[in-house]
């Protein structure tokens, strides 16, 4: 979220922005509005300070014998308490107005960032192995999934609806295999720790990380009134919300291997065969948590490390840097890492890093204590897939297909698939 004194102090730099992001000009809008709060709040400031003074008159009235003065400054208290709280309401009625108008305002692109109106302004950064060279017919995932007898849509759909998946067998151990070689890589090679956080979180937490009040559509609401993460992201940041952080435990780097949730709202007739785009499925999440001076560099390590579990399964990817237009909301900077599906003859997004800047810090009010000065700010935190599990599955089948229609497992995976070297049809 962004800060209102900001705003204030920046207009044309806020409009700029939004411009950049295809969003209408809103500065002066926000600055009515916290004008008229900053009114109301002035206003009940002084009715408080009246208030308190008159009611020292009164007894230095009564002290002097003053009847009459002491009976009109009691009237004037009285009349103070009645207004008082329609004054306070109005202060409170503004300054919810005012925070929810800042909750729905996105992150201010980097400069650095490329102008777009959508991904086709995304910009290519690197590109990294080799597409695989065969002489048989790429198939799609989900062809190669049921031919094997591995891979269950129908019996998904009796009992879920459109947009599950039933893996089995050596799939589902494949599958398996994936998030805990991801974990592996993160915590032993890369410096993150492991964490098992809750799958379902309270609005705070979906606030904090800026799903709420924008996305609610997109997401899973419990009975109770509690949601269902969209992806560990919620849960990892929000570890450190409403903290005081000492300098010196920074930077955090969390992982945690969870199932997510999505509605996915707005994606009917998209990847409607297979599992590209799903209700339920399994991520690996980075989150770091840092300064201010520290998350730019921290960006391009965490997309490093998101890259090396794709270069460990000699999968070819390409990274893009997002464009304005398709970059997310709560982002300053987002990289994209898409990798080649063989079946698609294209490339498919299979994770998203991004640094947030102080935008999530200042909704969840995380912060830390300068050591040069001793002054509180707000944490930086930065988030990426490391990667989405799924996805990572449907790479694997396509790019290590053989001609007989089995899949090869890559060297990596071995020690975690128990001796079984290729996945080979169901008897």
């Amino acid at each position: 979220m962004l800060d209102i004194k900001w705003i204030r102090d920046n207009p044309a730099v806020l409009d700029a922005a939004l411009a950049r992001r295809g969003a209408e000009p809103l500065a002066q809008t926000l600055i009515a509005l916290d004008e008229r709060r900053r009114a109301i709040v002035q206003k009940a400031q002084e009715m408080q300070s009246r208030r308190n003074a008159a009611s020292k008159e009164i007894g230095i009235a009564m002290g002097q014998k003053n009847t009459e003065l002491a009976e009109r400054l009691k009237a004037e208290v009285a009349e103070i308490k009645t207004s008082l709280p329609a004054a306070e309401d109005e202060e409170r009625k503004l300054s919810a107005e005012l925070t929810d108008a800042l909750a729905r305002i996105p992150n201010i692109p980097a400069a650095d960032v490329p102008d777009g109106k959508d991904e086709h302004g995304n910009v290519e950064t690197r590109r990294l192995g080799e597409k695989p060279m065969w002489n048989h017919k790429p198939l799609e995932h989900f062809e190669i999934g049921e031919a094997l007898g591995w891979m269950d849509f129908e019996r998904a759909a009796k009992i879920a609806g459109s947009r599950f998946t039933i893996l089995k067998g050596q799939l589902a151990r494949l599958d398996r295999a994936l998030g805990q070689f991801m974990l592996d890589t993160h915590t032993q090679e890369h410096g993150y720790l492991e964490v098992q956080p809750p799958l379902m979180v309270k609005d705070d937490a979906v606030f904090g990380t800026a799903q709420l009040p924008k996305f609610a559509e997109d997401l899973f609401r419990t009975t109770d009134g509690r949601w269902l993460i969209p992806t560990a992201e919620v849960p990892l940041t929000n570890l450190v919300r409403e903290e005081i952080l000492e300098h010196d435990v920074l930077p955090l780097r969390f992982t945690a291997l969870t199932p997510c949730f999505r509605s996915e709202a707005g994606s009917a007739g998209r990847d409607t065969r297979g599992m590209l785009r799903q209700h339920q499925f399994n991520k690996v999440e980075l989150v770091s948590i840092t300064d201010a001076e520290s998350s730019k560099a921290e960006h391009e390590r965490m997309t490093e490390c998101a890259e090396n579990v794709l270069k460990k399964l000699g999968l070819h990817f390409r990274t893009m840097t997002l464009c304005t237009g398709d970059m997310g909301f709560g982002s300053q900077k987002t990289y994209d890492i898409e990798v080649w599906l063989p079946g698609q003859d294209t490339y498919r997004e299979i994770s998203s890093c991004s640094v947030c800047g102080d935008f999530q810090g200042r909704r969840m009010n995380a912060r830390y204590r300068d050591p040069n000065d001793r002054s509180i700010k707000f944490v930086h935190t930065l988030n990426g897939s490391g990667v989405a599990v799924g996805r990572a599955l449907i790479a694997v089948v396509e790019n290590y297909l053989n001609a007989d229609g089995s899949v090869t497992i890559p060297d990596v995976l071995l020690p975690y698939m128990g001796g079984l070297k290729k996945i080979e049809k169901a008897n």
